[in-house]
């Protein structure tokens, strides 16, 4: 069996949407510093991602909308027409120095990871992909392109046609299921956060008969996550029989990110993770929403060590923990980060009762698997 490979970028380090953005925390080059800080990352492990060209991104992509991502980026601003019709330059969306280049570099690593999956390696993580919200014509949702979608793409151009893509980012993978909707060689599943943007996803969408929406309400805990796992996403990815699995990880699932409400620890994460790895021959690992530096980077670090079959200590050397002090929210007056954010990569365990809507909305669809 190959080993696992895990694509990364400078550009993450040194880019931001913005000093009132979500997304000016950093992320993946988090995950990087901590996994060598941790003796993961070896050189023989990372690779490099490369810089999606104009047209690989038109393979789904309008070229349209693709010229005017790079000429918002090489200007500085956008028209107001411009602004109207890609939904560029909004308060989402933002005008930024990197705005093309940052999520062209996610979409070549993605993409990059599909062509080494058809070539042998059995499993990628990209921690820099997961922009689920992406359309073909428009920027949605902090992301400008989809990644997951041209991944998929890739894959099925590649010959593995039968994906399984799984979702446990808090919001729905609404530009994911716009593009393989009705598509039975596709099977889409996502978890997220019921009354959440964009405020798609009902339980009883089930996008011509290939998607799996697991809405959950607010304060949804591990073992609620468990009970999804095993009753939902398992028998429907044992059933699809696919060639690859693609798990999009987006870490705002977890109890304290501050755009959503769902209250799972990193270990639902791996425990996410752990249960799909033997289902399909290949692998592809995406990174997704998740807006609180210390429970990103620690998340992604931890499905990485899962993925490279790495031992978590019980406490963090100190190398990896001043790789987590040194990090700050970037603005904004929110409280520093509890105790164990700092010096230990597990979050302790978030279990609780499965609560009769959940149960309830699991039963429904397990019986959609049986009917």
């Amino acid at each position: 069996m190959s080993v696992p490979l895990f694509i990364g970028s400078e550009v993450y380090r040194g880019s931001s949407y913005g000093p009132s953005h979500p997304l000016r925390v950093p992320r993946v080059s988090t995950v990087m510093d901590l996994c060598r800080a941790m003796g993961w990352l070896p050189a023989s492990l990372y690779r490099t991602s490369p810089r999606a060209k104009p047209a690989a991104l038109t393979r789904w992509h309008s070229p349209g909308y693709v010229e005017a991502l790079q000429r918002a980026e090489t200007e500085g601003r956008v028209t107001d027409a411009i602004r109207s019709q890609y939904h560029l330059g909004t308060l989402s969306n933002p005008v930024f120095g990197q705005m093309y280049s940052r999520p062209a570099t996610g979409a070549g690593g993605v993409m990059l990871a599909a062509e080494l999956l058809a070539t042998g390696t059995r499993a990628v993580h990209v921690p820099g992909g997961g922009t689920h919200h992406g359309l073909p014509d428009r920027a949605n949702g902090f992301c400008y392109l989809n990644d997951p979608v041209l991944a998929i793409l890739v894959l099925r151009g590649a010959g593995m046609s039968r994906v399984a893509y799984i979702d446990i980012d808090a919001h729905h993978c609404d530009g994911v299921q716009h593009g393989f909707a009705g598509d039975p060689e596709t099977l889409l599943i996502s978890t997220h956060e019921e009354g959440r943007w964009p405020f798609t996803g009902a339980l009883e969408d089930d996008g011509g008969g290939n998607c799996v929406n697991l809405p959950l309400p607010r304060e949804a805990n591990d073992t609620e996550m468990r009970a999804a796992l095993e009753a939902v996403i398992l028998p429907f990815v044992q059933a699809h029989r696919p060639d690859v699995i693609v798990l999009q990880a987006g870490a705002d699932s977890l109890d304290e990110d501050p755009l959503s409400r769902l209250s799972w620890s990193n270990r639902a994460y791996v425990e996410v993770l752990r249960a799909l790895l033997p289902m399909a021959p290949r692998f592809l690992l995406l990174g997704g929403g998740g807006y609180n530096p210390w429970s990103v980077g620690r998340c992604w670090s931890a499905l990485w060590a899962t993925l490279a079959g790495a031992d978590i200590p019980d406490r963090l050397p100190d190398p990896a923990q001043q790789v987590l002090r040194a990090l700050t929210w970037g603005g904004g007056g929110r409280p520093p980060p509890a105790p164990h954010l700092l010096s230990t990569l597990l979050d302790p365990p978030r279990e609780g009762p499965v609560r009769p809507e959940v149960q309830a909305r699991i039963a429904r669809l397990a019986q959609r698997l049986r009917a």
